[in-house]
């Protein structure tokens, strides 16, 4: 094994390939289909949205304490490398932004299109089926879902993609041990 897949391998190891930030994605997206359910205008929607998202992180960071993982693997600099891997969403999310007051009914469906092709490069960092097939997945349906239907009908779908991208990151991860 060479240098580089003993790193990713570490990565794999000790971040459980990131499982604590999807099983945070499930908790954020359940509060999104909340809010889409809520009787209030679109704007306002879009707004709880975002702070939504903004939970992301500390409980992530809450859930990674609770199935011990690494969540900075300092040792590791492939971490900073994952760490830019989910960054450069945080520069989408500009589009989104515009999206919102421009489009508003179609913001939602461009998150998940942003979402869903943020986890394109963590399918090699963790050399991961689940997170090559859900990236496509994701981007795709939310193109087709967001298109065609109410953004309640979309988070509903997003909501059932991502538990099964964590179910199959949790099979992935058995396979470890």
């Amino acid at each position: 094994m060479g240098e580089l897949e003993k790193l990713k391998q570490d990565c794999i190891v000790k971040q459980k390939r990131g499982l604590h930030i999807i099983i945070a994605s499930i908790v954020v997206w359940g509060g999104i289909l909340a809010v889409e359910l809520l009787n209030v205008p679109v704007l306002t929607k879009n707004l709880f949205v975002f702070v939504c998202t903004a939970l992301l992180l500390p409980i992530s960071y809450f859930i990674s304490r609770l199935i011990n993982v690494d969540f900075q693997n300092k040792t590791n600099p492939l971490t900073k490398l994952g760490m830019l891997f989910s960054m450069n969403q945080l520069l989408y999310l500009l589009i989104a932004m515009w999206i919102y007051p421009t489009i508003p009914n179609k913001m939602l469906m461009v998150l998940e299109i942003i979402f869903g092709a943020h986890l394109l490069p963590c399918s090699w960092l963790y050399n991961s089926r689940a997170y090559f097939i859900s990236s496509i997945v994701i981007s795709i349906l939310a193109l087709l879902v967001g298109t065609n239907f109410k953004p309640f009908i979309l988070a509903s779908v997003m909501l059932t993609i991502v538990v099964a991208f964590c179910i199959t990151l949790i099979l992935e991860n058995h396979q470890l041990d």
